[in-house]
């Protein structure tokens, strides 16, 4: 297997004609024919469903699509990177959703306007799934909850987070997890870090919260929070960005639950320019922030 017949496999399979897909690699039909079969015979399985006048993909063959497009795609990127030293090409970040709501829209828009060579794009999901893919490869870095504990990943401190507890507003003070007890608690994921660090706060109280129910979007979760549905744990950035957060009511943490870090995390055999280029850009943009803060008078009351 080699590149060419994955870019005769990925142009047949996009035009569903040997003869199109030809004339795009300006090869003869013959060529692309037997080259598909070779790669057919080498794994071992039909990758098309050939028909009178078209190709159709198999289920093999719609599988094996998605992991040819992205080893053409890495090709392409390894080679610009190679030739320039500098960013450029395909560039797949993932994120937490909080962090692409509250911390990306400044950063990728910087990024894009320094390096317009570079085609990013974002995928969203918990620590969890975002972890795995870095792993497996699929992503080139993430932005998840951290430290994160891998052999095979890099990674560097990102962002500071800080976490509250929202209620509805007739809801009692809650001082401790015992003020939550039999709570419903509103989250994402199993594999959400916000859900597993909620869940560990009333474990280690020894509390029972209520029934945990999934949200798939924040607005849901505050829309149900404001209607005294039940509790929900959120980084203060996000809820200060939300229209409804005057219809909640926010509960302090304490430092272990409270504080939390946002990691970029990379493999350490694939630290690309691409990557290189937004570690430094968000530590530069950190660097701004603090300055900025230092700048700033100290306010004596706040109403």
């Amino acid at each position: 297997m080699d590149l060419i017949q994955l870019r005769m496999f990925c142009s047949v399979a996009e035009t569903g004609s040997v003869a199109r897909a030809a004339e795009q690699l300006h090869r003869v039909p013959s060529n692309l024919t037997t080259r598909l079969r070779q790669l057919e015979i080498e794994l071992g399985t039909d990758l098309f469903i050939r028909e009178k006048q078209r190709l159709r993909l198999s289920p093999m063959g719609h599988n094996f699509l998605g992991y040819a497009q992205r080893i053409l795609t890495l090709s392409e990127e390894a080679l610009n990177i190679a030739h320039t030293g500098e960013p450029a090409g395909n560039f797949a970040l993932g994120s937490m959703e909080s962090t692409a709501a509250t911390r990306l829209p400044m950063l990728l828009a910087a990024y894009h306007q320094r390096f317009p060579t570079v085609a990013l794009s974002l995928m969203t999901g918990t620590s969890g799934e975002m972890i795995d893919r870095v792993r497996e490869g699929t992503l080139a870095a993430a932005l998840v909850d951290g430290p994160v504990n891998y052999n095979e990943l890099n990674g560097c401190v990102a962002f500071h987070e800080q976490m509250v507890v929202i209620s509805s507003p007739d809801h009692p003070p809650i001082h401790s997890a015992k003020d939550a007890s039999g709570d419903t608690l509103f989250t994402f994921r199993p594999r959400c870090s916000y859900r597993l660090r909620f869940e560990s706060w009333f474990r280690e109280s020894a509390v029972q919260p209520g029934k945990i129910m999934e949200i798939q979007s924040y607005h849901a979760m505050m829309a149900c929070i404001a209607s005294g549905a039940g509790l929900a744990m959120m980084p203060q950035a996000v809820l200060t960005q939300m229209p409804g957060q005057s219809r909640v009511q926010r509960h302090p943490l304490p430092p272990a639950y409270r504080d939390m870090t946002t990691w970029l995390i990379w493999r350490r055999d694939a630290f690309t320019p691409n990557i290189e280029a937004l570690k430094y850009l968000i530590i530069e943009q950190s660097d701004n922030t603090d300055e900025n803060a230092r700048s700033m008078p100290l306010a004596t009351s706040v109403r």
